[in-house]
């Protein structure tokens, strides 16, 4: 660690080839920025984190300006945009979704992956992904990334490991977490980490990414999306299928109405099992965090699907949460009755899938989703009559938007699921 320091702080012909073959400006010195405080990223994460600030610095006079106008317009002044930033920067905290039960690449479910080593793995590393399954030299993934950090990630030899960690920046506290669509449930890390996460609006799958980008002290051009997308309707609008949702999950979301939530953050976290689902499947703010990522060290609280509460799953989540020193929450939750899935909205398929896994009169939660999950894998045989791998594992993940978008909350007797013991 010591002498890749030294390395960093060099200067002369030596740090001036090392920048040009990271794409990092010629008189970068991290000792100017902040990365110098982040001495645990590799040279590929720095100029990765240094190449999304770059864009978004020579940006910002052109994003501070067109926020102005929207300002204007929305009846707000500039004071009160600045100070809801200030409490992003402080208050907002980074998440990531995932699904306990599902196996990648090793024949442990990532919930017992993350209980033995502590760790959270990237795609490239684990196989899984739930969304685009593209995490491979060649795939989508690997270009996006490309595209989006200057060929960082794709110098000689830079390893799978350095690739980064995709969460999203939380900027409403929903119960379900800013972006179920990506799994039942979520770590909530601890706000240092922002310093070396980057950031767009939406995915960096979008092909305006790399016009949308910024890190924790640059905003302006993810901010600027943001705004603008509210004052058009407050409505995202995914290609399929074609439905509209609420704006982060917030309906009638207006420009004042946001600063006002971004105000919010600095109040205390509330029960997550009380409370309205924000149910989003198609609009965030992506985060990229850059470097490690240490259960013990970098989260702060483990929120969980109450699905999984009397699950062999919840049991190894519970001792996940102890041995790392996690307090562990369980959110509102979903559940759907078979007969009430639709066939409209992540296509015909999803009516009898839900049959085949839950029964005819049957219901649905994460954990059953999970189930069928563990058995394609386990017990491929079983399912070849249904389509292929690929195929069914899409199918699968189709199933459980359909669960985000109607489910009702988890309920048990009419009580929401508690173990006795648990955070709240």
């Amino acid at each position: 660690m010591e002498s890749r320091e030294r390395e960093t702080q060099r200067d002369g012909p030596l740090a001036e080839a090392r920048n040009r073959r990271y794409g990092l400006p010629m008189a970068f010195n991290p000792q100017d920025h902040v990365l110098s405080r982040l001495s645990m990223l590799s040279m590929p994460q720095r100029a990765a984190l240094g190449h999304v600030e770059a864009i978004a610095r020579r940006a910002e006079a052109a994003d501070r300006a067109r926020i102005g106008d929207m300002l204007t317009r929305a009846g707000c002044d500039g004071d009160d945009y600045a100070r809801a930033l200030e409490r992003v920067r402080s208050h907002a905290r980074i998440v990531l979704h995932f699904h306990p039960d599902r196996f990648g690449l090793k024949s442990t479910t990532v919930a017992e992956a993350l209980l033995e080593e502590g760790v959270y793995r990237n795609q490239f590393e684990t196989g899984l992904s739930s969304g685009s399954v593209s995490a491979f030299p060649g795939g989508d993934r690997d270009a996006w990334e490309n595209a989006l950090f200057r060929s960082a990630y794709h110098a000689d030899r830079v390893t799978s490991s350095e690739r980064p960690k995709y969460g999203a920046l939380e900027l409403v506290r929903h119960p379900d977490g800013p972006i179920p669509r990506f799994g039942s449930c979520y770590f909530v890390l601890r706000q240092s980490l922002a310093e070396r996460t980057s950031f767009t609006f939406m995915g960096s799958e979008d092909p305006r990414a790399t016009e949308r980008v910024g890190t924790i002290v640059r905003m302006h051009s993810v901010m600027a999306a943001l705004l603008a997308e509210i004052e058009a309707g407050g409505m995202a609008t995914p290609l399929w299928p074609p439905y509209r949702a609420p704006t982060l999950g917030v309906a009638q979301l207006t420009i004042p109405r946001l600063l006002h939530l971004l105000h919010e953050l600095a109040q205390p976290r509330k029960d997550p099992a009380v409370g309205k689902a924000g149910r989003v499947l198609d609009t965030e703010i992506e985060a990229q965090v850059h470097g490690p990522i240490n259960l013990r060290r970098d989260a702060e609280l483990l929120i969980a699907d109450p699905s999984f509460a009397d699950s062999t799953t919840g049991g190894v989540l519970r001792e996940l949460a102890r041995r790392y020193e996690l307090p562990l929450c369980w959110h509102c939750g979903f559940r759907l009755a078979v007969r009430d899935v639709p066939d409209n909205f992540r296509g015909p398929a999803m009516p009898r899938l839900a049959r085949r896994i839950a029964g005819i009169d049957g219901t649905l939660d994460a954990a059953v989703i999970g189930c069928a999950a563990a058995a394609l894998h386990q017990h491929p045989e079983t399912w070849r009559d249904w389509d292929s791998r690929e195929v069914t594992l899409q199918h699968l993940k189709q199933l459980w938007h359909v669960l985000v978008h109607y489910g009702s909350p988890f309920y048990s007797n009419g009580t929401i699921v508690y173990s006795e013991g648990d955070a709240v």
